[in-house]
């Protein structure tokens, strides 16, 4: 249940208690999937004197938490994982444990053409119906389609004989966190709750209260969900728009860059920037939930995403087309993430970028990442970034990270750059 590259599929277990090392744990919350939302959210509240149980289907995740370590890179996390756990507020395992509220904090991808894929849901409902017991909270964080929670956990739950309103409470709480700033934003962004009933939104929103600064608002379980998914899918469109401009300006032979911040000194207008596509856990996912659930009605989304989804491909034209000028051209990308200063891959099309060009016998291919000490490219390795540049013959910036733009501007002069993210920009 780690992150949304989890490949775990079930979660049938029935210890109802956590037991570590011999040493019985009761739990106040249980955070079902210890990924980039999960831990930080488990740490967040067990170094506010919550007890918290965290489960994941991984051993190994489990293995490094309980050590006071962490499996993912996130600013201040391994702090307060190190530090809640030497205050045994903090546990992890691999099976299901009793506690007032649970947290489901699984991925949700999509599969075929682009379908929800809720098995990772419904895996955890399943466990967690061995362990619930009358009066507690039952709070999905996953990204989900409208009707997730009432359809699927909530209809999980009364089959196991627990009835939501009555014998449990079920609720929505879309997390809402920007990776580089979960712990902050885990506690001091606004939060929107739904419940399957009332008295399920307000058992919720009372949980939330507890350790947000942010705004609690309620709502019901539908609207929060859609309203999760809106967001992103807003981020997406906007962004689309950016792409196609920068589509245009390729086109036209100007600088997309000159364009948007002239165009971005209207007091009104304010163009996004471009990249090499979308990736992320979120937008360049969510989007398809929208689409799933009303096909007919959402056009804008969808040709928002197929944008979005083409940037790689043109991206590795434009760095073909240059190519041809020379003789064994030698190409550096410099950037493998989905976005600046972390280590996530998720969806990124800057190793979609990468991976297309590796696949090419015409060129040679040399690729920077800072954050990561191996190369996910099978084959290849990873080089230093300075190196990189006085060797290439075409660089093609593919993430800002802070550290590319610390290198000293007169090693981008020689080589050709295809720069996709506005890092020389000025």
């Amino acid at each position: 249940m780690t992150g949304r590259c989890s490949t775990s599929q079930s979660l049938r277990l029935t210890v109802p208690t956590l037991t570590v090392a011999g040493e019985h744990f009761e739990a106040e919350v249980c955070v079902w999937g210890l990924g980039y939302v999960g831990l930080p959210t488990a740490a967040v509240l067990a170094t506010r004197g919550r007890k918290v149980a965290g489960v994941d289907t991984s051993a190994s995740v489990v293995d490094t938490i309980n050590a006071g370590d962490v499996h993912i890179v996130e600013p201040e996390l391994d702090a307060l994982v190190r530090a809640a756990v030497a205050a045994g507020t903090l546990k992890a395992g691999t099976r299901p444990t009793r506690a007032k509220t649970h947290l489901i904090c699984v991925p949700t991808p999509f599969v075929g053409e682009h379908q929800p894929d809720l098995s990772y849901v419904e895996a955890a409902t399943r466990a967690m119906c061995e362990v619930v017991q009358h009066g507690d909270l039952v709070v999905l964080e996953s990204t989900s389609p409208p009707g997730t929670t009432r359809d699927l956990v909530a209809k999980v739950l009364e089959e196991a004989g627990f009835v939501a309103g009555r014998d449990v409470f079920v609720a929505h709480a879309p997390e809402r966190v920007l990776p580089g700033a979960v712990i902050r934003e885990v506690v001091e962004n606004a939060r929107v709750v739904g419940g399957v009933t009332e008295a399920c939104t307000e058992r919720c929103a009372d949980f939330y209260e507890s350790f947000v600064k942010g705004e609690v608002h309620q709502t019901r379980a539908e609207v929060a969900e859609l309203v999760k998914l809106s967001e992103n899918a807003y981020r997406d469109v906007n962004i689309a728009y950016a792409n196609e401009l920068a589509n245009v300006c390729t086109e036209l032979g100007l600088d997309v860059w000159d364009v948007i911040r002239l165009a971005n000194e209207h007091p009104r207008v304010n163009v996004l920037r471009p990249g090499p596509g979308v990736g992320g856990h979120c937008i360049a996912v969510d989007p398809w939930f929208i689409v799933a659930a009303s096909p007919e009605q959402t056009p804008l989304i969808q040709a928002a995403r197929k944008l979005n989804d083409a940037r790689p491909e043109r991206v590795v034209a434009e760095v073909m087309s240059r190519a041809e000028r020379f003789r064994n051209p030698r190409v550096a990308c410099l950037g493998l993430t989905y976005k600046p200063d972390i280590d996530d891959m998720r969806e990124s099309p800057a190793l979609d970028v990468a991976n297309r060009l590796a696949a090419l016998d015409s060129i040679e291919l040399e690729i920077v990442e800072p954050h990561l000490t191996t190369c996910p490219i099978e084959g290849r390795e990873l080089v230093d970034a300075e190196e990189a540049l006085r060797r290439a013959d075409i660089v093609v910036v593919l993430v800002a990270h802070r550290r590319f733009s610390r290198l000293p501007r007169d090693l981008f002069t020689r080589p050709s750059v295809i720069d996709t993210v506005g890092l020389l920009a000025h």
